[in-house]
């Protein structure tokens, strides 16, 4: 019997990650956050890569990309608006540090739909399936060493911030395979239309 190859050979394939993204002024102060935490812990990224609050990673062949597209826009098209609350830091022990989402309902609410609309486009196979972020967050510092995290989260741990933005788009971003840095592919606005609609404008 012959042995099936994680990927298929020719086939370009890419990292996803889809996320809400926080309006600009908001997103300076977390980057700012981010930075400091670099410098002061000795983390060796300069707080690199932008905030995101995230939805859904996963890994998949660029052929299935349009059919992604096509199904994240449904789904933003009947997806409402929501104000989104960041309250403070939390932290994933021994590696992760966070600023909190405290409206977590809405957030869950939309990984949820996403994974009941999408969860099959976006598995690639066994070993790839999409991951869905069922506790929102946005990351300051990530891999970090222990004596990092544990000085970090004395520290954080005490730390105020609060923030809000309304979520009126979702943004999915995508990289080659084992690359660093996302690129945004499309943003998908949230438009709350009745079902009739969202079908009429996708057969129409």
């Amino acid at each position: 019997m012959e042995t099936i190859t994680n990927t298929i050979p020719g086939y370009r394939v890419y990292e996803y990650l889809l996320a809400l993204a926080p309006r600009e002024e908001l997103r300076n102060r977390i980057s700012k956050e981010k930075e400091e935490f670099a410098e002061k812990y000795k983390t060796g990224d300069r707080g690199r890569g932008k905030p995101w609050v995230p939805l859904v990673r996963f890994t998949q062949y660029a052929m299935m990309e349009e059919r992604i597209l096509a199904r994240l826009k449904t789904v933003a098209m009947g997806f409402p608006p929501f104000k989104t609350e960041l309250k403070d830091f939390g932290s994933f022990p021994s590696h992760t540090i966070y600023i909190n989402v405290t409206s977590k309902m809405p957030v869950q609410q939309l990984v949820k739909t996403v994974r009941t609309e999408a969860q099959r486009l976006m598995k690639m196979n066994e070993e790839h399936k999409p991951y869905f972020i069922m506790e929102p967050h946005i990351t300051i510092a990530r891999k970090l060493k222990p004596w990092q995290y544990e000085k970090g989260w004395l520290e954080y741990s005490q730390k105020h911030f609060t923030g809000r933005f309304i979520a009126d788009g979702m943004i999915l971003l995508r990289r080659p395979e084992g690359e660093l840095k996302y690129q945004p592919l499309m943003r998908f606005e949230f438009q709350h239309l009745p079902v009739i609609t969202r079908q009429g404008e996708l057969f129409g």
